[in-house]
This record gives structure tokens, sequence and C-alpha cells, in this order.
């Protein structure tokens, strides 16, 4: 699809919405493994390494230059604008006709690299790149900054920030893994080598002691880490030299919650990390990489993208990247993958979940519920509230989900998604909306922290809601199955009511926008299966604590493979891992991290002329398949499907939402249903006319017809989707 249309298309939809800031726009050039041109034999063949040429960040970037046959490696000479840089060039390890350079000073916008050899006569070939740098601070694709931003580099320990996009000097510190402690510890250069100092031997079969080099700086307007196995002293690798220390491969690793945002962060996913270490991994990360700090998949993904970049420029390309995480981590992963193909090479989603945006409703729904059932006048047994809600235990709802508005700070996700008041601690009060003392106020919901991608809604000046239950028929499986009377059903969505937006509870149900679910589709906000994820592999692997009060239960994996099969036609690429909890973080996580590498080695090692998805099919190692581990721990291989069948299936069972519990099909990703008439046939007992006319009071609209697709449901429009342009 050509970029016009797509920039009509999205356009179109934005004209509707008296967008304040920022519109769609359709730059979709892919920043992952470089373009790989066919040069002749008298032609340069220039590529980026770090990022694509429109991507370039910080003022620097890594080139490649491949030199034809014809031309002596010594008479290649490489300008920017006119400014001689051939110096910064060096012939690569592995090809001394590949020259490799790190391009530095570069304007911000449009810069151009020219390529040429030296001499005279015509026929001597050269070549030019232009290269589009944008700032360090960003932003690059997000959309403008959002505003106000709260800096917080004094929480690791950067000192206050230099200007107000929250920059901070870089930091470099040593850790070693104590042997005595099997955790890190601060590591001296100058002192000697602690008698606790433990060794490891890497994937690549070299022993080194595990000493850590961590570096922490800033990129973004977020704090980034980066860690990796290196001992003071000793050489550093860079684009031209690797060290025993590093593998080769890098692991980028995300952080859970989902809050918005107005800061920057006091933690990353996560890099201090010895099951990924010690293997040799490099480990990175940032604060706007956590989705407790920011909420926001888009800018996540141009945050790892620069981040990348920076590693990339600093210690060399890296083999393939590992996405890893959990809970709202796992969203990440999944987001990243499918809207910003080639940040992210295979993923491993812990505790996951498929996205935000379909979730919004069935979180949201623990509140009502919660209501419905303390103002009904019909009994209910913890078992009958239990099938209403669809969870494995109903206390899911007012344990998790539903929990106080007073209390939202790490708890309350459901509050979280639509109260603008669920501001993260470091947002002062005085800052915070309130509709009657700050009505201008920064309005924490999930939909205002996404306003770059939804726009305005003309009529509040807020960003257009998400969440929608009209026509939902909460405990219809229930019904059906006879667990609960037809009195209990009719009544309880008479009371269920819904929210306003400003996450007050009120008697009607909940409309969202139609212009913002259409957007929040075709931009990829809902994971749709689709994009990047039908060609690199995925690990979902979990503890399972559906029994528990916890919100990470099974099905979710089972909504992503779902509309893995919907959109391609199959879900051969994800596995499905699953053991025994309690503890919310699987235990196997590191072997799955092993076999993910050896699965992206085989993917790498394929030269055949197969389709990038099916290489992901064809070199799945053995391991790679359906699995589960009993509580004595034996391994169980076997097809997990979503209604259990086999020891896995008996062990685990799945459970479902209020939404799957209401008739919506197991990939839950309508957020708003179509509407049919009430008919007989959809229920089991056969109801009175009396009995139906009273549900076509209830629903006047109509209830959700789930056969049909959801309103605004549609497929990804494109990759790599550019927020940053303005105007209507």
């Amino acid at each position: 699809m050509s970029g016009v249309r797509r920039r009509g298309k999205i356009l179109a939809l934005f004209a509707a919405l008296s967008v304040s800031s920022a519109l769609v726009g359709v730059s979709t050039a892919h920043a992952g493994p470089p373009r790989q041109n066919e040069p002749s034999a008298n032609e340069f063949e220039v590529t980026t390494l770090s990022t694509e040429p429109e991507y370039v960040t910080g003022g620097e970037v890594l080139v490649a230059i491949a030199v034809p046959p014809t031309v002596p490696a010594h008479q290649v000479h490489v300008s920017v604008d006119g400014r001689d840089i051939s110096d910064a060039f060096a012939p690569a390890p592995e090809d001394p006709r590949r020259l490799v350079g790190l391009v530095e000073g570069l304007s911000v916008g449009k810069n151009t690299l020219q390529v040429r050899a030296d001499g005279r006569g015509n026929g001597r070939p050269t070549a030019t790149m232009e290269l589009t740098n944008h700032p360090i601070t960003g932003p690059v694709f997000s959309g403008p900054h959002q505003e106000p931003f709260l800096c917080e580099t004094e929480a690791f320990g950067l000192g206050p920030p230099l200007d107000d996009d929250c920059s901070a000097e870089t930091k470099v510190e040593y850790f070693y893994l104590s042997s005595a402690t099997e955790a890190f510890e601060p590591f001296d250069p100058a002192g000697p080598r602690p008698d606790d100092l433990a060794r490891t031997t890497t994937i690549e079969g070299d022993t080194v002691d595990s000493i850590v080099r961590r570096e922490t700086g800033t990129i973004n307007r977020a704090v980034y880490e980066i860690a990796f196995l290196h001992s003071p002293g000793e050489p550093a690798p860079d684009p031209w030299t690797s060290t025993p220390g590093w593998n080769g491969r890098l692991v980028y690793t995300f952080g859970g919650g989902c809050n918005a945002g107005f800061h920057q962060g006091a933690s990353t996913g996560g890099v201090l990390n010895a099951d990924l270490l010690e293997p040799g991994f490099a480990v990175a990360s940032s604060s706007q990489n956590v989705f407790g700090n920011r909420c926001n998949d888009v800018t996540s993904a141009e945050t790892a993208m620069m981040v990348k970049e920076h590693f990339i420029e600093s210690f060399g390309a890296e083999d393939y990247t590992i996405g890893y995480g959990c809970s709202g981590g796992a969203m990440q992963v999944h987001l990243v993958a499918q809207n910003y193909p080639g940040i992210l090479d295979g993923i491993i989603p812990l505790c996951s979940y498929a996205d935000v945006a379909s979730l919004i409703g069935p979180a949201s729904d623990c509140g009502l519920l919660e209501r419905a059932f303390a103002a009904s006048e019909q009994p209910w047994s913890p078992e009958q509230m239990t099938a209403v809600s669809g969870f494995g235990t109903w206390d899911v709802c007012p344990e998790e989900w539903s929990a106080p508005r007073e209390t939202f700070s790490g708890v309350g996700f459901e509050i979280g998604y639509i109260l603008p008041q669920s501001c993260n601690p470091a947002i002062p009060e005085e800052l915070i909306y309130d509709p009657v003392t700050n009505p201008d106020g920064v309005r924490c919901t999930l939909q205002d922290d996404w306003i770059n991608v939804l726009g305005t809604d003309p009529g509040t000046g807020f960003a257009p809601g998400l969440l929608d239950n009209v026509g939902v028929q909460y405990g219809l499986e229930a019904l059906n199955q006879g667990v609960i009377s037809f009195e209990q059903f009719v009544e309880f969505n008479e009371l269920v009511g819904g929210f306003d937006i400003d996450a007050n509870y009120v008697a009607e149900r909940t409309v969202a926008d139609a212009q913002a679910l259409e957007l929040a589709y075709a931009t990829g906000r809902v994971n749709s299966g689709g994009g990047g994820l039908a060609t690199l592999p995925i690990i979902d692997l979990r503890s399972y604590t559906d029994l528990n009060p916890d919100i990470h239960d099974f099905v979710r994996s089972f909504s992503v493979r779902e509309r893995l099969i919907e959109a391609n036609g199959h879900a051969d690429n994800q596995v499905i891992w699953v053991e025994e909890g309690p503890s919310v973080l699987p235990s196997r996580a590191p072997e799955a991290v092993r076999v993910m590498d050896e699965w992206l080695r085989a993917i790498t090692a394929d030269t055949s002329a197969a389709s990038a998805a099916e290489k992901v099919v064809q070199n799945k190692p053995d391991e790679a398949v359906d699995t589960c581990w009993t509580p004595y721990d034996w391994k169980i291989v076997q097809p997990i499907p979503y209604e259990g069948s086999g020891v896995c299936g008996e062990l685990y069972p799945a459970h479902a939402d209020p939404r799957i519990a209401a008739g919506a099909p197991v990939a839950d990703d309508i957020i708003k249903c179509a509407l049919k008439p009430v008919e007989a046939a959809d229920y089991v007992e056969s109801l009175t006319e009396g009995q139906l006319d009273r549900l076509r009071e209830v629903f006047p609209q109509g209830v959700c017809n789930y056969e049909v697709p959801g309103i605004g449901e549609q497929p990804l429009e494109d990759t790599w989707l550019d927020y940053s342009r303005s105007g209507a």
C-alpha cells in the first residue's frame, strides 16, 4: 500500500477528531537489519548498521561500505556534506573489503553522505546516502513530547538533570557476582579481586570472571542501562573488536505495570540479571521501556530503537536482539514486534498479555461487577460470582482489578486505565486534573497518554475514550450453563452501568468513540497478530496463577494464539510453556532464553530462499514446542489447547474474563461489539416472551453479536507509522 493511500486513510480518521497536536504520518521505513542491495562489481554498497538512514539520532551513525573489487580500499574517500571523514573507516575483521566507520558530527535534519573512489576518469564508482538526524532527546516518530515531564535522574545516581529534557552525564560502574550471596555486589576496579568472585562460562565456551560493566545515561528523555561481562582494564568491545565476555547477542528487557506517563521513571526493565549476563548476553533497557512508568508502546519502541542504536555504535552490531518482559513488559514485546519490526528478532513474553487496548474493557468490568453484586437483591454465591467474572476465582476482581481508587499506586489496575487522577506519585498534586479545581491539569488515563495517536475529542478537549460495554450480556455463559438463574442474569445486567469520562460510576453503559476505535486497530494499539509478529519466534512462558487472586491468567496466552491464527492462518511461530505457580515470574526463563537463542541462531544461519515466516517455522529447535511442567517437575511435551485436554490441560485449565464469559471469543480482541436484536435462540433455557421483553428493555439497542467483527475492527494499517507530523 502506498504512503499516500496510508496517509489519506489515517488523516480521514483524524478529521473527525479535531486533532490538537500531531497527526499520524506515514513513514514506514524498516529500522531493523539494514537493507541489503545487490551491487555490481563496480559499485559501492553503503548500509547503516545502527539504525535506518531516516532514523539517525544523537549526531552519529555506524556505516558499512562494501568496496567493489575494482577499487583499492585505500582509495575510498568518504565525506558528509563536503567534510572528509575517511579516517573514521577501518576494515571489518571478517572482510577487509568491507569498511566500517562511525560517522559523527551530523547536524539535526538531513545530511548527505558521499562515497567515491579517488582518481580521475569516467566510470569511477560513487554512492550517496541521505542521513536524517534527530536529537538524542527525541522524539523521532512518537510525536510531540509529553508535557509536563518530571525528571528523575537522581534516582539513578546521575545527579540533577542538565536540561528540561532530563539529560544527564553518562556513568559507568562495575559489579561482580558473589559466589557467597549469589547477588551482584559493587566492584572496585582499583581494588583486588574479591575472594567470592564467581566465574562463568558463556554460551560461546569462554570462561571469564563474573564482572559486569553497567553504563547508565539518558536517551529520549529516558534513563537507559546497558550491561555485559567485562573486566576493567581489558579492551571493551567496539564495532571492530569482539571480547570474550559478550557473545554477540543482545537481550532487551521491558518492565511491567501500566500507568500514564508525565515522568521519566525511576526504574528500567532491569539489566543486572545473572541468568542473562552469565551466558554472555549484553542486556539493555530504559525507564521509558517500563509500562509502569509510561504505558505507551510507541514511545517504548522509539526508545528501544534509540538505545539499540547507541549500543551498536559503541560496542558493535549484535547478531540479533531478544525482547524479554513480564506482564506490561510482555505487552511491549508483542506490540513493538508487531508495529516496529526489526527492533526485536525474537520475543519471550513472560506472564503475558496481548496488549493494553483490548484489556481495558475486561479489566474495568471488575469495578462494575462488584458494584452490581453489592446492589443486587438476588443471592449470589462465590461460585456464581466467579462464573460471571470468568476468572479462576472471583477474588481477582476485588483484590486486583478493582482495588480502591485511593490505593492505586502499585495496584488498582482497573481504575488506573480510566481514572484521570491515577498519576504516579512523582507527579505533583497541583499538576493533576480535577474537574472542578484544575480542569486543565494532566489527565493520567491511557487514552490521554496516547493523544498523539488518538487525537482529541472536540466535545471535551480530552483524548477520546476506548472503553465500551454497550450490549455486553454479563454472565451469559453462566446462564446458559445453568449456574445462575434468569432473574439473577437480567437484574445484574440492569444494574451494571458504566463509567463517564472522569471514571465516575453511572447508570448508563459506556460508549467508545467510533473514530478512536478505528485508530486503535489501524495503528496497532490492538495486537492483531499481524505486522512483524508473523515473522519472528515467540516463546510464551508463564507460571500458572489462575486460582490465586492474580491478574496474570492463562487465557492471555491463548488470546495471542487465536489472533496469530486469525491474521496468519496458523500460530506455528508461537510456543506456550506453563509451569506451576504461585510466583508470577516463571522459574524457567533462563531455559526459554537458551532455546530462543538456539532458534534465532538457526534462523540466522538459514540462507535458503524461504520467506522470513517460513524460516521461523522451519528452524524450530526440538524444545520449541508446547510444554508444561507438573508440580513434581515432570516435563510434559504436548499441544496445549485453550479448552484443556491431556495432562497439561487437566493440570492447568485456562479460564476467561468478564467479556469471554459474556460470549466474546477467546481472542478477546473486540473492544466494542456489533449489536443484534435479543433472540430466544441465544439462550439455552427456554425464555418466555415476557422474559425476552424484559431483556429488550435492558438492551434497547440490542446485544453483542460476537459472530461478526467488532466496531472499528480492521487489519493493521501498516508498520513503522510516524506520529511526528502536525497540521490537518
